[in-house]
């Protein structure tokens, strides 16, 4: 029998400026009604960024997490993910810092160093509401995501080792998964993990069917059944490809971190819309929705009990 579908939805991210949708999470409260209606609607992980809440520029400031972390803890079971690859201003030990003093159950940890270009937008938007916004989209033509060697075995061994978190493995491309393969066989990494293929940003792999497949094709050869498997589609092919990854027995990532809209030229209003449209896409395949104690076990996480807030 397939197993249940986990659903990760990622509330905010860094990538989106509020200019773009009015509706984007920016401050502890937003962010934190948003996880939790989340979770209600079927998501058992929260993937997590915080944001300034006077402007909602991106924020690593473990603070500003623990204005909205406790209450998503009180109000629901879901597993909370918090990011380690933060905002394009940050420096590594920035997007660290937040996981280290909070210690959840999982982080995101990319798995290598490339181009992140949110530039284009220019383009298409000339009107913003806070001054930051054009300058940080602009300097992304320039910009490097840094993900070392050294950095990803600086996460592994603090959080990892130091505070039994998990991992959700971002992967941009294929040459990622190959970087994964070589912590797996350093021990550095155990099984079982999730790998987040993520397709889509402009510097990574293109968002079509075949990309996917072969990324999964790939993963199969260097990892067997040692992994999980999720799908991000960035914009408009976060429905589209997660459709694709049911059909291939694997797990999905929505939320407004990913993508603005719930259809064409439509914002999504909540973040919840998105859980409910790919619960409705799973459960029409006749496909079930994974609880967080499930989502738990099969990604041998330490527990809510065991986090720092």
């Amino acid at each position: 029998m397939a197993k249940p579908v986990i659903i990760t939805c990622a509330v905010t991210g860094s990538v989106h400026t509020p200019s773009m949708s009015p509706h984007l999470p920016v401050t502890p409260t937003e962010i934190a009604e948003q996880a939790i209606e989340a979770a209600e609607a079927g998501a058992s992980i929260l993937h997590l960024h915080a944001r300034d809440p006077n402007d909602g520029r991106p924020s690593p400031d473990p603070a500003v997490f623990g204005e909205f972390l406790p209450r998503i803890k009180q109000s629901c079971d879901a597993v909370v993910n918090i990011t380690t690859g933060g905002g394009s201003t940050m420096t590594v030990e920035q997007r660290m810092e937040a996981a280290l003093v909070h210690s959840p159950e999982m982080c995101s940890l990319n798995m290598g160093t490339m181009n992140f270009g949110l530039f284009p937008v220019l383009d298409r938007m000339k009107d913003f509401k806070h001054d930051w916004e054009a300058p940080f989209l602009e300097a992304t033509r320039d910009f490097i995501f840094k993900n070392t060697f050294k950095d990803i075995e600086t996460a592994l061994d603090r959080l990892g080792t130091g505070h039994g978190v998990r991992f959700e493995f971002e992967c941009y491309d294929v040459g990622h998964l190959y970087t994964l393969k070589h912590f797996v066989d350093r021990s550095l990494i155990k099984p079982p993990f999730l790998i987040q293929f993520v397709l889509g940003v402009l510097g990574g792999i293109g968002a079509d069917t075949e990309n996917l497949v072969f990324m999964k094709r790939t993963a199969d050869k260097l990892f067997g059944d040692d992994y999980e498997f999720s799908v991000l589609g960035a914009g408009r092919m976060q429905m589209p490809l997660a459709a694709v990854a049911l059909s291939l027995g694997g797990n999905v990532r929505v939320g407004l971190e990913d993508s603005l809209t719930i259809g064409p030229g439509k914002l999504a209003e909540r973040n919840a819309d998105q859980v409910r449209q790919i619960r409705s896409i799973a459960e029409s395949l006749s496909l079930d929705i994974a609880t967080p104690a499930e989502a738990r076990t099969r990604l041998a996480l330490k527990g809510g009990d065991a986090v720092g807030f």
